[in-house]
């Protein structure tokens, strides 16, 4: 009988085991996105003319019914170096253009360029681009002075934006992110001929039909290279004879000029 009782308690025991809630299935891991650059320098001489960059990355932990489905979508975004910015505004006074108001933006990434699996408007609402800062159409263009009315800072935003996209700093390739299997991906974004040098951001957003689920970065260091760098790095690194060499040159080019071309 004693033995009987042994058996029952242990057979509870383990019922309650059984199920308790730490023995549950634990959850499958969360989707997320990495991304890798072949090199963490570019340099770029004068004569550059513009390229494109070829980003590959790759999805953790993905849905196979999912992906299959292709409701992954992938941004990938590179971002200069943040600066201030003056947008001014000329006016014609008297037949004459001159500047009579402008607008100082703070930290705004120089160049903007993004790649995208679908058009924006495919992928997720306008709201979520709004509260991600994703996008050109979406950056935050933080003003110095705050008083400014909301119509002249709109305004001067919305030149500034199209200025950057004029000159090509700020560019949108749709379609340039392409799944090369369910799990890895393959991203082009456009390097303008006049991308700033400094250190660049690569971050590539996951969303999960129209849902953001994950964001990752890598930087990338833009540098000149060849004889323009090297009298930079030195204007820099030897300013007082830098610019003693400056001025001695332009008084040899003087008279050398007044030599070849004096009147007898």
């Amino acid at each position: 009988m004693a033995g009987l009782r042994t058996f029952a308690a242990t057979a509870s025991i383990s019922l309650l085991f059984a199920l308790s809630p730490a023995t549950a299935q634990t959850p499958p891991p969360a989707e997320s996105v990495q991304i890798g650059l072949s090199t963490d320098a570019i340099s770029i001489t004068a004569g550059f003319s513009g390229a494109d960059l070829t980003i590959f990355g790759s999805l953790e932990n993905p849905d196979p019914l999912v992906a299959r489905q292709g409701r992954y979508d992938v941004i990938v975004v590179l971002e200069g170096p943040p600066r201030p910015v003056v947008v001014r505004r000329k006016d014609r006074v008297l037949g004459v253009w001159i500047n009579l108001e402008s607008e100082t933006f703070e930290n705004v990434p120089v160049s903007y360029s993004v790649a995208t699996t679908r058009p924006l408007q495919d992928i997720t609402e306008p709201a979520k681009y709004k509260q991600l800062s994703l996008g050109a159409q979406n950056l935050y263009m933080k003003p110095a002075d705050a008083t400014d009315g909301p119509a002249t800072i709109e305004e001067f935003t919305a030149a500034l934006r199209d200025r950057k996209a004029a000159t090509g700093l700020y560019s949108e390739n749709v379609g340039g992110v392409q799944f090369l299997s369910q799990n890895l991906f393959r991203a082009t974004v456009r390097l303008a001929p006049n991308i700033p040098v400094g250190t660049h951001k690569a971050r590539a957003f996951l969303f999960k039909s129209g849902l953001f689920i994950k964001e990752s970065s890598a930087q990338l260091e833009i540098r000149k290279s060849g004889f323009e760098q090297s009298v930079f790095r030195v204007a820099h690194d030897y300013s007082f004879l830098y610019g003693v060499f400056a001025i001695s040159l332009a008084m040899l080019t003087g008279w050398l000029g007044r030599l070849v071309f004096r009147k007898d």
